[in-house]
């Protein structure tokens, strides 16, 4: 059992029904709807929060100020006087907010005078962030993964190029990139425990104690969501600093490694970042082993911003080498996928799937920092109890259906080409080979030598508060934590 409370999970709970959203049209719908039905309270923890985003996006042009989340927020709490709604959102460094259009400057602005609180939350340790993202509805439903709320995160699962309802609102005729995301939606005592971790992070911000509501059934579950899984076994995963006397918390990088160690036949991961040099050995391992696991990764050609393309991208280049030289059985390639037309599509989502036993989606990247640095909650479903069987066939149907997505074909052709070809690297090689080509091998280039010194030090990766701002420290943090997880 992967799921313990303790080293791996805060905490373990029952999920009546609980689903998994591909992609952000299927989650801001589902959002939407959920928050209608609040009678009681809609919590938010976010990385970022931009007040003008469109939870439904039609083309044309755009009333500013009428159409976004935030009027959609304060017309419901003025329409329910006794619905308390509240947004934590991270106190953002300036750089950092401008590249999301200052959403801490202008939320501020935009919910002055409401009934809508939104506090910035600062109460981490310099460099760090708060990178969770979960929104609550009276603590009977929740969503939780890695998206967050922005005019930039809006897609649908089929990646239109030049989608108009993806047109910049300022820019006529120009387009946001196409996104990946991916959200986990729950309701029952998961979903309340989620409202917990929202409490917890509230009062260690502002001082307030929030009394949880009362007991009710989940009215909020959205219309139209069918649900995946049906008295589902959850766990909720954090990463939390040491900072101020609070203990570091590194349950998400212990169920990593006990999934990948775990794992018989398949390691399925999409993310951001991959750099994390504890992850690559202890993927490398497995790949070394005659019979172990395929390990296929999905993640993005190049780093969107500026920054990451020169600290993360050739540290990723590192832990692509680790991997390939690993690879003696031919069981590993990582992928970036394409549109239609070849453009790059964003994969901002955070998906782990264990083999047919465990499927983990959450805030955490495949990075040092979102082990230790940086907050984080990864909720996870693993099949178990009386409905284990059930659930396994579920969970492979959530690995085929994500990976039919990418490759732009029936489930049927996954599962037929899976069962041919006896597992799931070598079902996207011949899948490829006949044609679909919408996931591309990733393959970094040699790095120069100010790269490999970048890729060396994990520069702007930092494995906790001790390194963050002493670099020269962080091989010997990394090699410290490698050795206490016996990696």
């Amino acid at each position: 059992m992967l799921l313990e409370k303790g080293s791996r999970c805060w905490r373990v709970a029952t999920a009546g029904r609980a689903t998994v959203l591909i992609d952000t049209q299927a989650y801001y719908d589902a959002a939407m709807d959920a928050m209608t039905r609040a009678r009681r309270s809609i919590h938010f923890l976010n990385w970022a929060f931009e007040p003008d985003t469109r939870l439904r996006p039609t083309p044309g042009r755009v009333k500013r100020g009428v159409e976004g989340i935030a009027h959609f927020l304060k017309e419901l709490a003025e329409a329910e006087p006794e619905l308390d709604i509240r947004i934590l959102c991270w106190q953002s460094a300036l750089p950092v907010a401008a590249t999301q259009k200052f959403f801490p400057i202008v939320d501020r602005g935009v919910f002055a005078g409401s009934r809508v609180k939104f506090v910035l939350d600062g109460a981490c340790p310099q460099g760090a962030c708060h990178h969770q993202k979960v929104i609550v509805v009276d603590d009977a439903v929740a969503f939780c993964g890695g998206a967050d709320i922005g005019q930039d995160r809006w897609d649908t699962s089929r990646h239109l190029d030049d989608d108009p309802r993806r047109e910049r609102t300022r820019h006529r005729g120009r387009y946001y990139a196409n996104r990946h995301e991916v959200m986990a939606l729950v309701d029952g005592p998961a979903a309340s425990a989620l409202g917990e971790l929202f409490r917890r992070r509230w009062r260690r911000c502002t001082g307030e104690a929030l009394e949880p509501p009362p007991p009710s059934p989940p009215t909020a579950w959205p219309s139209g969501v069918e649900p995946l899984f049906e008295t589902a076994r959850v766990g909720l995963s954090r990463t939390e600093p040491a900072w101020r006397g609070a203990p570091e918390v590194r349950e998400c990088e212990a169920l990593h490694l006990a999934g990948i160690a775990a794992a018989k036949s398949c390691i399925y991961m999409e993310n951001q970042y991959f750099t994390s040099e504890l992850m690559a050995r202890a993927l490398a391992a497995r790949l070394g082993e005659p019979d172990g696991p395929d390990v296929v990764l999905v993640s993005t050609t190049r780093s969107p911003s500026y920054f990451d393309q020169n600290t993360m991208d050739p540290t990723r280049a590192r832990f692509i080498e680790r991997l390939r030289a690993a690879d003696r059985f031919g069981r590993f390639q990582i992928y970036s996928p394409v549109t239609a037309l070849g453009r790059d599509i964003i994969v901002h989502a955070k998906v782990t799937i264990i083999d047919d036993v465990l499927v983990r989606i959450g805030s955490a990247n495949m990075n040092n920092r979102s082990f230790g640095f940086d907050t984080e909650c990864d909720l996870s479903i693993e099949a178990d109890g009386p409905t284990a069987e059930s659930q396994r066939a579920t969970i492979t149907r959530l690995r085929t259906d994500v990976l039919a997505h990418w490759l732009g074909c029936a489930g049927a052709v996954i599962d037929d080409a899976i069962a041919r070809e006896g597992g799931v690297f070598r079902a996207v090689e011949s899948l490829r080979e006949s044609g679909l080509r919408r996931l591309q091998p990733i393959t970094p280039k040699p790095l120069p030598p100010p790269a490999a010194m970048i890729a060396h030090w994990h520069i702007g990766d930092p494995m906790g508060p001790t390194d963050s701002f002493r670099p020269w420290k962080r091989r010997d943090a990394i090699e410290r934590e490698c050795r206490s997880a016996e990696v």
